[in-house]
């Protein structure tokens, strides 16, 4: 009988720690601040609490999971969770899901914001240049590449792919950490010429107060926080792992959280003024810092960063297929299920996952950066798949409560449910922010936009076939 491999504890305390921090840390957070700080109107208390509110919500929810992790060491991913605690038809809805929807989506939203900021590069080097980095057929084009390209590397050549992901993981940081400490600093010293007060006091002295704004930016943040649950599952490689897991991910969450409010911050304190901020962001604070040429090279850095992001949410969404394809469910399971000889990848999946990205880049782009193409279908593509997946930890933490009853109270009840009551506050501030709030809004001008209705009603025509797709496992002859 072939002995069994085994993955050995070989980290400790230090480098798990520093593990969650790089798989969470991402590219969101260039891209949401922004979002975010026009979601408040430029309201920078506001702002902040909706990051230590969406931080306190993956908090709760990572050590749940770490808690799961722990109990089913064989699971690495919410497909795997949603087996391991509710069941195989679960798993699978939420596989086919998270094939069709929540990784193309993520994953084309990262391919235009590589091109985007590279773009923002490049105009920077070259002003004369008259191109609308955010939206212009440019960025599109180039946002098409980029996922041709990394779904290339990733099919053909899985370890380039590996030292592009480990390489960026570094850059990433860069900016991250030096617009949080520069950028916080500098908002202290320079003032502002209109008022002679510091740049961040006038930033914090703009507050409204209007709390109608905090469920949209608190939703928004679920985006530059989403990856965590990947951080739990490097608990078989952990040295004493019952002790070490919760506080590396507790220590790791806690600096991810500052490290995205002091980075918000920062940006303010960079920024000549709350209107340049909300249109202009990070691009403007950079160069007004760092001067034009580091500056400039820092907005570079962001493109590289997403550009790694991008390239790990493609490392997904190529086996998303080929995962529930192997459990014997999907669409012409044996074709999807199989693993190329020469490259060791699922290619076949890789083609699914390519296909399926540039659907939904399309639709970001008709649904997110032009007049909307798609008239009441039009909803945010980053944004509301994620929260779907909070819907889909419900059941996953209700029937690990059931189910588990040799746990401790803290760890059946308390983690579980403070996660379930996360996991809930999400999916409602979902449905005010792109239900409620532009609903309000269309109704004072006659018209009739219910944005998370029609997602809804997407998402079940997606659930249905996937439904009619759904197979019995065989069983293997003897």
């Amino acid at each position: 009988m072939q002995e069994e491999t085994k993955l050995t504890k070989k980290y400790g305390l230090i480098t798990a720690i520093g593990m969650v921090i790089g798989i969470v840390i991402g590219s969101g957070v260039f891209f949401k601040a922004q979002d975010i700080l026009k979601k408040t109107d430029g309201d920078m208390p506001l702002g902040i609490l909706a990051w230590l509110i969406g931080g306190t919500v993956m908090m709760f929810c990572i050590l749940a999971f770490s808690v799961m992790a722990q109990k089913y060491q064989k699971v690495n991913g919410i497909v795997d969770y949603a087996e391991a605690t509710v069941g195989n038809k679960y798993s699978y809805f939420v596989g086919w899901f998270v094939t069709t929807v929540y990784f193309p989506g993520m994953t084309s939203a990262l391919a235009w914001l590589t091109a985007r900021y590279l773009l923002v590069f490049v105009c920077s080097v070259n002003p004369s240049l008259k191109i609308d980095p955010v939206a212009g057929p440019e960025c599109m084009a180039l946002a098409g590449f980029f996922l041709i390209l990394v779904y290339a590397l990733n099919a053909l050549s899985p370890k380039l792919a590996g030292k592009l992901q480990v390489s960026t993981t570094i850059i990433k940081l860069i900016p991250l950490v030096l617009m949080a400490i520069v950028g916080t600093i500098y908002g202290f010293v320079n003032t502002n010429d209109a008022t002679g007060n510091a740049v961040l006091v006038d930033s914090f002295a703009t507050a409204k107060g209007d709390m109608s704004t905090l469920f949209g930016a608190v939703v928004a943040t679920c985006f530059a926080y989403e990856g965590w649950i990947i951080a739990t599952s490097i608990n078989a490689e952990i040295k004493n792992a019952k002790k070490n897991l919760p506080i590396a991910l507790v220590v790791g969450g806690i600096v991810i959280v500052a490290v995205y409010i002091f980075y918000y911050i920062g940006i303010a304190g960079g920024s000549e003024s709350i209107e340049v901020l909300k249109n202009d962001g990070a691009t403007k604070a950079f160069v007004n810092i760092f001067g034009g040429t580091f500056g400039n090279i820092l907005n570079l850095f962001v493109a590289i960063s997403c550009l790694g992001t991008l390239n790990g949410l493609t490392v997904g969404s190529s086996r998303a297929l080929y995962s529930v394809s192997s459990r014997g469910y999907g669409p012409c399971h044996k074709i999807f299920g199989e693993v190329d000889k020469e490259t060791n990848m699922p290619a076949n999946s890789a083609v699914f996952g390519l296909v399926a990205c540039s659907a939904w880049l399309v639709y970001f782009f008709g649904a997110n950066l032009t007049s909307n193409w798609f008239g009441v279908f039009g909803f945010d593509s980053t944004e509301l798949p994620i929260i779907t997946v909070y819907a889909f930890y419900i059941p996953i933490f209700i029937k690990f409560m059931i189910k588990e009853k040799d746990l401790s109270v803290g760890k059946r009840f308390i983690l579980p449910g403070l996660a379930l009551l996360g996991s809930v506050f999400m999916v409602l501030a979902a449905i005010y922010a792109h239900g409620v709030v532009p609903y309000l809004a269309a109704k004072a001008e006659g018209r009739f936009s219910f944005p998370v209705l029609f997602y809804l009603i997407i998402f079940a025509v997606i659930m249905v076939i996937g439904a009619l797709f759904m197979k019995k496992k065989e069983v293997a002859e003897d």
